[in-house]
């Protein structure tokens, strides 16, 4: 069985498509898996590195501001999209893939058009509650579309195909989250409550200046906490400067790094978690049952990421408050309510695991295999 997956632009289509790779390869280990993406698109390295041959197609998306360099910028997305359709056909045909799936990003709309209307079996995985415009228009014709939650199945416009899986989660987040009193032990933790906080790889700055405030906060008042921060790449000198400002400084109560490279571990620590909202985080939160404060990133597409939080906002898993209205006050207000009420944590943290289809991987992987079979 060969099969293609495309999918780019982030981490959160390109790490399900990996670990949907993975799992077609753990059902099946003869199967032969390819990758279509952009090289200049962080799907070049994550897939190169996996070891899967990687195949290129360059397509962008239109940019709505007007400006000089972004007229010029659509130029060159006419021309890739015109040169898409012909890329996509030579693809098929020096590959002849039994299926093909796509995980969102541009790249997914030529690929899986072209293996539609060729009479390949296709695929899509939605990881969203608000679908992304590519995975809508290319519902309708794909065999089965899988949905991480309830809420896109709708959106999606093919309910009648449409399967809720889940997002694929790593498995070492499941195998670390039974370490959680070692971990924690490790750590120093003691009977204090963890709050783990982060803004992404970059750093966000909006939630590195709140995440101070809160910070600042816990030490005057000396809360029995142990808070794990990450500034992110651009958030290093922000946040030392900010420590200076407001008076608090790493210590006992207080670890800062600047990027975390031992996530399932620190999930499986915490208590509480202050982060954006990708989908991906989300599904992680969700497989080891923590309490969450979300802060919706505003600059994505179709302000997904608003959505996804709601989901665990309306199963009392998490709060959420829009960058619009974060502020310093408001995160140690949310914080201070959460650490007032004996057992709330615990409470939002059952909510969460829940949500949890932790075996997504599976269910993907044997309705794939079922599909390929099918006439």
């Amino acid at each position: 069985m060969r099969v293609l997956i495309a999918a780019g632009g982030t981490a959160g289509h390109i790490n399900p498509a990996l670990a949907i790779a993975g799992a077609i390869k753990k059902a099946d280990p003869t199967a032969e898996i390819h990758f279509a993406g952009r090289k200049e698109g962080m799907e070049y390295r994550l897939v190169t590195q996996a070891g899967y041959p990687f195949h290129h197609i360059e397509i962008t998306g239109f940019q709505r501001k007007l400006s000089l360099n972004n007229i010029k910028r659509n130029f060159i997305t006419l021309w890739n999209l015109a040169l898409s359709g012909p890329k996509a056909k030579k693809m098929m045909k020096d590959i002849q893939p039994d299926l093909v799936i796509g995980c969102g990003g541009y790249v997914s709309g030529p690929v899986v058009r072209c293996a539609a209307r060729q009479g390949i079996k296709t695929a899509l995985h939605e990881q969203n509650a608000f679908p992304g415009v590519t995975n809508k228009l290319l519902a309708p014709d794909v065999d089965i579309v899988f949905a991480a939650v309830p809420a896109a199945v709708e959106k999606l416009g093919a309910p009648e195909k449409t399967i809720v899986v889940g997002n694929p989660v790593r498995p070492e987040v499941f195998t670390q989250a039974k370490n959680r009193e070692a971990i924690r032990a490790e750590l120093g933790a003691g009977d204090r409550t963890v709050i783990l906080s982060f803004g992404g790889s970059l750093g966000a700055r909006r939630v590195n200046e709140v995440v101070a405030d809160l910070c600042a906060w816990e030490q005057k008042n000396k809360k029995p906490v142990l808070h794990l921060h990450a500034t992110g790449q651009y958030g290093v000198q922000l946040f030392q400067d900010l420590e200076k400002e407001k008076g608090f400084a790493p210590g006992e109560s207080l670890v800062v790094k600047e990027y975390i490279n031992n996530m399932p571990e620190l999930l499986a620590a915490a208590d509480l978690v202050i982060s954006r909202a990708g989908a991906l985080t989300l599904a992680e939160l969700e497989a080891v049952g923590r309490a969450a404060v979300l802060i919706p990133s505003p600059n994505v597409a179709e302000n997904h990421q608003y959505y996804n939080a709601m989901e665990l906002q309306k199963a009392g898993a998490a709060v959420v408050i829009e960058e619009k209205d974060l502020t310093g006050e408001k995160l140690v207000q949310t914080v201070s309510g959460m650490l007032a009420q004996p057992g709330k944590l615990a409470e939002m943290g059952r909510n969460a695991r829940s949500l949890s289809v932790d075996d997504s991987l599976d269910r993907i992987a044997d309705a794939l295999l079922k599909l390929v079979k099918t006439p």
